[in-house]
């Protein structure tokens, strides 16, 4: 129910559903978890969605830490859960945490994924418009990357 109020726009009454679904995920279900990951991306998700995104952003550096823990750097589902972490610190301009990871995730996403799966090309987009977005570097820095 909260994913199709989220899905459907409409973020408020979406809340306080996924915020229950993940209370109960983590109760009785506090071994899957995979489950909790994911009910935790919904409710990041709807945070973001809602301009909370300092919320939003301590949600998804635990999601990206768990998957990094659990798949590992190159696994496609790390690779999402970096790409929204990185959208959000780009969202909050926290510029170095960003790109950072970025550099992290691009080579994985290279490797484990190909230059031209979708996943690579929107790290390589969010890159670019961070670079762009970034007040401390010069066209020459963008042409550079």
């Amino acid at each position: 129910l909260g994913n199709a109020l989220l899905m459907n726009g409409r973020p408020e009454e979406a809340l306080p559903v996924l915020e229950a679904n993940l209370a109960l995920r983590r109760r009785y279900w506090s071994h899957e978890e995979k489950s909790i990951l994911v009910a935790q991306t919904s409710l990041a998700n709807c945070l973001g969605d809602l301009g909370r995104l300092d919320e939003a952003l301590v949600l998804e550096r635990v999601i990206y830490s768990r998957q990094v823990a659990r798949l590992g750097v190159s696994h496609e589902a790390t690779i999402v859960s970096g790409l929204c972490l990185a959208v959000t610190l780009h969202a909050r301009d926290l510029w170095d945490e960003g790109i950072k990871l970025r550099d992290q995730l691009l080579p994985a996403a290279r490797r484990s994924l190909g230059s031209d799966h979708r996943l690579t090309l929107s790290l390589n987009e969010n890159l670019a418009a961070a670079l762009a977005d970034d007040p401390r570097h010069s066209r020459d820095d963008l042409l550079e990357a």
